[in-house]
């Protein structure tokens, strides 16, 4: 078991890792002044290391680096969440500790439902997506490719938002978002289009196809 990234996001995904049984071999990262982490090694090149989870908070940062590694990777659960066993959640993504994923949700690629987080019934997340701590998305929610929801922030039922869109920390969304939003709730609401050059460049980026698991891969996920 491989992570690509080394920095606080890959101590959390580490520690869970350690929790769920699973070894971790070492450490890839592009800045060579990073050489451990938690204590593992991190090296600098990456060499068909897999399986493989891309440790690394920033959305953007991680699609690009699923569209160049065409590596096969894992999902990690941490045994604290809550997952149902008709929710569906993609290849590469983490659950964090304390999150609860409910009945028929499904969850994309690359995905963080980070610690605390509430998914509920029937919520769509696109690939890439972050739902920071203890955010509550609501039954049937919609949240786009490469969304960022802020730590705190609660979606009411059947809100939609859009692709690469920002929902500010402690904001309370009770209409659909566009894409490339940035939302902010305190006294007021500001809505504001200011992410449309980010969603042109992820747009225009094609995934490699998804490599089938190995038996040994499955045994290490939840």
């Amino acid at each position: 078991m491989y992570l690509y990234g080394a920095s606080g996001h890959a101590k959390v995904i580490i520690d869970l890792l350690q929790k769920a049984g699973i070894r971790v071999d070492y450490l890839i990262d592009d800045n060579p002044a990073v050489t451990s982490l938690s204590g593992y090694e991190v090296r600098h090149t990456y060499s068909g290391e897999q399986p493989l989870i891309i440790s690394i908070g920033s959305n953007r940062v991680r699609k690009l680096i699923a569209s160049r590694l065409g590596a096969r990777y894992i999902t990690a659960i941490h045994p604290t969440a809550v997952v149902a066993t008709s929710a569906r959640i993609g290849e590469g993504s983490v659950v964090m500790a304390g999150a609860v994923i409910q009945a028929d949700a499904r969850i994309g690629r690359h995905a963080i439902i980070n610690t605390g987080a509430s998914v509920d019934h029937e919520c769509q997340l696109g690939d890439f997506v972050h739902i920071s701590p203890h955010s509550t998305l609501c039954g049937n929610v919609h949240v786009g490719e490469g969304t960022w929801v802020g730590a705190g922030s609660t979606v009411i039922q059947g809100v939609k938002i859009g692709a690469w869109s920002v929902i500010g920390a402690g904001s309370v969304v009770t209409r659909d978002v566009p894409d490339g939003t940035l939302y902010v709730t305190s006294r007021s609401a500001l809505r504001r289009v200011c992410y449309s050059s980010t969603l042109r460049e992820m747009q225009a980026i094609t995934l490699p196809a998804p490599q089938q698991s190995s038996p040994a891969d499955r045994d290490e996920e939840r």
